[in-house]
């Protein structure tokens, strides 16, 4: 119920498109933009290629501004490489036999998919030359050591999601009040200041990496932001 109301809402937020024609992907933009592509059939029969397009220097805190001046916004929809709807992020596009769903973290996206009518997912495959094609090629070529970085990436956030725990938890019983009730608990994990960086730095490359295979959990990829 709480999912269908919120995709509800994003439906409502999605703006008519001004009919540009898709950009092509540059170099350049490997790290400011994602895109994917979706191949439809229409009830008529017809098929026709849908393309998302994210822009993430496009802030969302002036999407008016964007929206009323230059038609720009962090994600946009194309069909056959025409712009027919844009939005701010999260956002949900209606496609022929269900709707896109498109989100982001603080890595990247967490979130590209095509749900049907009758609730089966499947992600969008992305362009060869952006972050998460190049990911994808690696993966299909390399496929034992692409599972490896995977795992150590789970693995990484762990350990960051468990230190982070510890700390928390003294935190709290240093309060006075709950420390008369309780009693204080102290981490016995200390570490110095350089493991302290690289592991915060180590979290962050392994969220970015989750990120670029559309991987996310609320608390594991959560705890490097």
């Amino acid at each position: 119920m709480v999912k269908e109301l919120k995709r509800r809402w994003q439906l409502g937020r999605v703006r008519s498109g001004d009919g540009s024609a898709l950009g092509d992907y540059r170099l350049w933009q490997v790290f400011s933009r994602s895109l994917f592509f979706l191949d439809l059939a229409e009830p008529s029969g017809s098929n026709h290629t849908y393309a998302v397009d994210v822009r993430y220097l496009v802030d969302a805190k002036t999407k008016k501004q964007h929206e009323s001046a230059s038609g720009k916004s962090p994600a946009a929809l194309y069909r056959d490489g025409v712009q027919l709807y844009r939005a701010n992020l999260p956002a949900t596009f209606p496609v022929p036999g269900g709707v896109i769903e498109v989100a982001t973290s603080a890595f990247g996206l967490k979130r590209m998919h095509f749900v049907s009518a009758d609730g089966g997912e499947r992600t969008l495959r992305p362009h060869r030359r952006s972050q998460e094609g190049l990911r994808a090629r690696f993966g299909q070529r390399f496929p034992r050591t692409s599972a490896v970085v995977g795992v150590v990436a789970v693995a990484i956030l762990l350990v960051v999601l468990s230190v982070a725990l510890l700390k928390g938890i003294e935190g709290v019983t240093r309060i006075p009040v709950v420390a008369e009730h309780l009693g204080t608990f102290t981490s016995p994990i200390r570490l110095p200041g350089w493991a302290n960086i690289t592991m915060v730095v180590a979290g962050v490359l392994s969220a970015v990496e989750r990120a670029l295979r559309l991987r996310y959990h609320w608390l594991l990829d959560s705890v490097a932001s």
